[in-house]
């Protein structure tokens, strides 16, 4: 389950436009990982966390452009589907449908 927040980690990481915002994702992702990988308290919830976080921020970057812009619509990607793999797995150890 640690593998996408480290991929996640990687991508952000590399966003050029706002090198401090990618870096700030990047650890972020990383440190849930971390705490994924050693099953430790509120590694899911910081994953599913920064997921919404970029999505977010994506869109916020993205309307204004109309979606023509790559990197916006890359981070509403990347945001989305980590949303949705995060909030699935959340569902899956707490049960809220």
């Amino acid at each position: 389950m640690e593998h996408p927040a480290y991929t996640l980690s990687a991508l952000t990481a590399k966003s050029v436009p706002s090198l401090a915002a990618g870096l700030t994702f990047s650890a972020i992702y990383a440190g849930a990982g971390y705490l994924l990988h050693k099953n430790a308290d509120y590694g899911l919830e910081v994953a599913l966390g920064a997921s919404t976080l970029l999505f977010a921020a994506g869109l916020a970057r993205a309307i204004p452009t109309s979606f023509k812009k790559p990197i916006p619509v890359l981070l509403v990607t990347l945001g989305a589907l980590g949303s949705g793999y995060y909030a699935k797995k959340y569902n899956e150890f707490y049960p809220i449908f």
